[in-house]
């Protein structure tokens, strides 16, 4: 979960990467042009800026330029254009845009810019501390997930680690039923595992799912899975 900021003075393209990336769990702030970006930028200190180079009053290259030279570039800055060209991308890259997206931008290069600026910009996990080794115990089925019988049906036990904010969650599938119902039952239950492992992210969700995320969502709407229920918190 971060919070970005979306600098663009077209509406239309403000609109579309809000609504991807709220969608993705984040915290959206926008901003039309220069002045309201510093604003935002002082106001909600973002975790990203994606910033758009032709704007009409000051131009997103300008802009980084300021933040550089002022120590205000404390975040990464993914810039973007839709007229841009390799010595734009370089000179922007000079000056301290950690990416270039071009106009139009896909979903899945958007994402995958988006993901990648932040995991370089996260701080370093502290490094386990050295034990000795554990003794071997035989685990129990359930804990890993396993399908156990009972009776006419089967309970599959899904145990989400704690670190994924997730509670443990049991499913009982009745196999005295019809093939159609028990395996939508089946499908319900496994989507909504991956939701909450993966922290609601749709995207994780799909890579992990082998579906397109277009695919996923109609999947998930057919099966009644509610989409709200597993959103990273905003404190995430």
């Amino acid at each position: 979960m971060a919070t970005i900021l979306v600098v663009d003075d077209e509406l239309g393209i403000r609109a579309l990467l809000s609504e991807i990336l709220s969608d993705e769990g984040h915290t959206i702030e926008l901003a039309e042009n220069a002045a309201q970006a510093r604003a935002a930028r002082e106001r909600s200190r973002p975790d990203l800026v994606l910033l758009d180079i032709w704007m009409p009053d000051v131009d997103g290259v300008t802009l980084l330029k300021e933040w550089g030279g002022a120590g205000l570039l404390t975040m990464p800055v993914i810039m973007m254009s839709g007229h841009g060209t390799i010595d734009t991308a370089v000179e922007a890259t000079k000056f301290g845009a950690i990416a270039f997206l071009e106009k139009p931008i896909t979903l899945q290069k958007l994402l995958r810019a988006v993901e990648q600026a932040l995991v370089k910009t996260a701080p370093p996990r502290p490094a386990p501390a050295a034990v000795g080794l554990p003794s071997y115990t035989r685990p129990d089925p359930t804990s890993l997930g396993l399908p156990v019988a009972t009776g006419h049906g089967v309970s599959l036990v899904n145990h989400l680690p704690s670190s994924s904010n997730a509670l443990a969650s049991e499913q009982s599938f009745e196999l005295d039923r019809p093939l159609r119902e028990a395996r939508d039952a089946f499908e319900k239950s496994y989507f909504e595992f991956h939701l909450a492992k993966e922290n609601g992210s749709m995207t994780r969700v799909a890579e992990k799912t082998g579906l397109e995320r277009t695919h996923l969502y109609r999947k998930l709407k057919q099966l009644g899975v509610d989409l709200t229920r597993n959103k990273r918190g905003s404190g995430a």
